[in-house]
């Protein structure tokens, strides 16, 4: 081992013991995924393109396998990705709140024209129903004209019948 990697090695190994010594004394401190933190505060930030440990040259693609779940991001790129999906997740609410209202809008635009619609017809019968009284009104006043013709007829007729005296 070269000595640049015995330091880094040593490094390591106290901050892990540093770690322990802490969670020791403080419940509150949790251990999980304590190797990855303290390579990346030893090193620092994992980034793309690349594999710990196995040079420059090595991708993770070439290294894990393009189906492999091995590889994983270091913490802030995991904080980015959640940050960014939140926002992504933040975005479709918003969107479906606008398709939402929209839809919202559009039923309440449908329903003002079926009442429109319905007062029309309601105004269309009443009319037909004005007409038709109407109607009947002037059917029964010509029947009563005629009624009253018949009877001044049969007067005459009547009339007509009698012997002269």
């Amino acid at each position: 081992m070269t000595s640049e990697a015995g330091e880094i090695m040593e490094k390591l190994k106290e901050k892990k013991a540093e770690y322990e010594a802490i969670a020791s004394t403080d419940s509150s401190v949790n251990l999980e995924n304590i190797d990855t933190r303290i390579i990346t505060e030893v090193l620092g930030p994992e980034r793309y393109g690349r594999v710990r440990f196995q040079g420059s040259g090595v991708t993770p693609t070439q290294y894990f396998g393009s189906g492999s779940k091995q590889y994983m991001p270091s913490g802030s790129q995991a904080q980015a990705e959640v940050h960014r999906l939140r926002d992504q997740i933040a975005q479709m609410q918003a969107s479906t709140v606008e398709q939402i209202a929209e839809v919202q809008r559009k039923y309440e635009e449908l329903q003002q024209q079926l009442r429109v619609e319905a007062a029309e017809r309601e105004a269309a019968v009443t009319t037909k129903e004005v007409e038709v009284a109407t109607m009947a009104v002037e059917q029964s006043r010509k029947y009563d004209e005629l009624y009253l013709q018949l009877q001044q007829m049969m007067q005459m007729f009547q009339q007509s019948q009698k012997p002269p005296s």
